[in-house]
């Protein structure tokens, strides 16, 4: 789990900078989450830009260098288990037990994030995976310990859990909800920049010093993150935004299933996404095994293809707020999906390295684009109190069936070919844009 993770706001209204058309509520039938407070955040932001605004530009310098410190862990630490063992199947069995970490933290996150005070909740997350990332490399000076990975990346996972569900609380804390769109955008594009980098600094630091070090830079850029959000003031919550009264893990998790059942949209959105994300998690294994075993190309030749959809993702990610101010929220999201699924559909007969590098940064921008307007939907409409718990239910719900989706995806792609397999999982993909037409999705956020 990265530090800006998984782990993000077209401005209605009259005011300077907004289009006409009411509140986040008003265009999406309602708007629980709407508060005096929040009316004032939205009013002082509105009037500055984000680059203007010192805490979203601390909170954004401190998450893009974590992001950047954070990928060389994703190159490290199986780096470390082939050095020791030579076994791929240890390192599959470190992913997977911190990815299961991940999930059954993600149950509980969204309960304890509301109950927390965010900001201390952010920087007690920062400060303990330093900690914990940081005795890596002092160990490794004694030799290998292959089991001190599967004790602290499970860890890590659950703790980067809390962190990512929190993150995604405190953005609208930082610029309200006017602003939402344009400041997880560039949360989000300034994240797949330090993606792309990271792992080539990584893989310099690792061939100089060893994969060790790479974590020790890891672990310290955690620390860097809890300094910056030292000095970062978020929005205290009014008495209203606070839970009433203590409630059980499990009513916490329907507390936030019930609100996203409750509001149209986000209904219709949860419902979709569990199928898209069934669809298309097992995508860059897919990209993977199209240019090496089907076109016959090496490593570096991936590298450079994957690197090209992480500018895809920068491109969507920067333009989003733009599109979704002229087009609205719904339009946005729909030809988002549709984008996805035309350039999924043709990835599998590109026989052409440039055409694949161009299908896959289509995919990721348009990716970007309708994440980053799902999340900012979630933000503007849900209650303060909700947040977590709604963020939490949400994350749970959609990709709760997307390893399996990977595994019949790549499996299918082994038996039949990837071009049939792309073909038709493109397909569906634009059948579930086709799909929110006739859902209140299309009319939502309309300019």
């Amino acid at each position: 789990m990265t530090h800006g993770a998984a782990r993000r706001a077209d401005e209605p209204g009259r005011e300077p900078g907004k289009e006409p058309g009411g509140g986040p509520g008003d265009e999406l039938g309602g708007g629980p989450g709407s508060t005096p407070s929040d009316a004032a955040a939205d009013g002082l932001c509105a009037a500055r830009p984000l680059w203007r605004q010192r805490d979203f530009g601390i909170f954004w310098a401190a998450q893009t260098l974590s992001v950047l410190g954070d990928s060389f862990a994703l190159i490290a630490l199986p780096l470390l288990v082939l050095e020791a063992t030579g076994s791929v199947a240890r390192m599959g069995l470190l992913t997977a037990v911190g990815g299961a970490a991940s999930v059954v933290a993600a149950v509980f996150a969204g309960a304890v994030v509301d109950r927390v005070d965010r900001r201390r909740l952010l920087i007690a997350c920062d400060l303990v995976r330093m900690g914990l990332y940081g005795v890596i490399p002092l160990v490794w000076l004694f030799g290998p310990r292959i089991w001190l990975l599967y004790a602290v990346l499970p860890l890590c996972e659950a703790v980067g859990m809390l962190f990512a569900v929190g993150y995604v609380t405190v953005v609208r804390a930082l610029v309200g909800t006017g602003q939402l769109t344009e400041a997880n955008g560039r949360l989000n594009a300034t994240a797949a920049a330090a993606g792309v980098l990271g792992p080539l600094c990584a893989g310099l630091v690792a061939a100089w010093s060893g994969p060790a070090a790479a974590v020790g830079v890891d672990a310290a850029s955690f620390g860097v993150s809890a300094m910056c959000l030292f000095f970062v003031r978020f929005r205290s919550r009014t008495p209203d935004e606070r839970p009433g009264g203590r409630t059980g893990l499990w009513q916490d998790l329907r507390t936030g299933i019930a609100f996203l059942r409750g509001h149209p949209v986000l209904r219709s959105l949860t419902v979709l996404l569990f199928v898209f994300s069934f669809l298309t998690l097992g995508l860059n294994d897919l990209v993977i095994y199209h240019l090496k075993y089907d076109l016959g190309h090496d490593d570096g030749t991936v590298g450079t293809v994957l690197a090209a959809g992480a500018l895809g993702t920068i491109a969507g990610a920067l333009l989003v707020a733009r599109v979704r101010r002229r087009l609205g929220f719904g339009p946005t999201w729909t030809c988002s999906v549709a984008g996805c699924g035309l350039a999924f559909a043709g990835l599998g007969w590109a026989r052409d390295v440039p055409v694949v590098a161009a299908l896959s940064a289509v995919f990721l921008a348009c990716a970007a684009m309708g994440g980053t307007c799902s999340m900012s939907l979630r933000q503007e409409v849900t209650p303060e109190h909700l947040l977590g718990r709604v963020t939490s239910a949400f994350w749970t719900l959609h990709y709760a069936a997307a390893p399996v989706g990977a595994a019949v995806l790549t499996w299918a792609a082994e038996e039949q070919g990837t071009a049939p397999v792309a073909l038709a999982a493109g397909a569906m993909c634009v059948l579930l844009a086709a799909t929110a037409l006739r859902t209140p999705i299309r009319g939502a956020g309309r300019p």
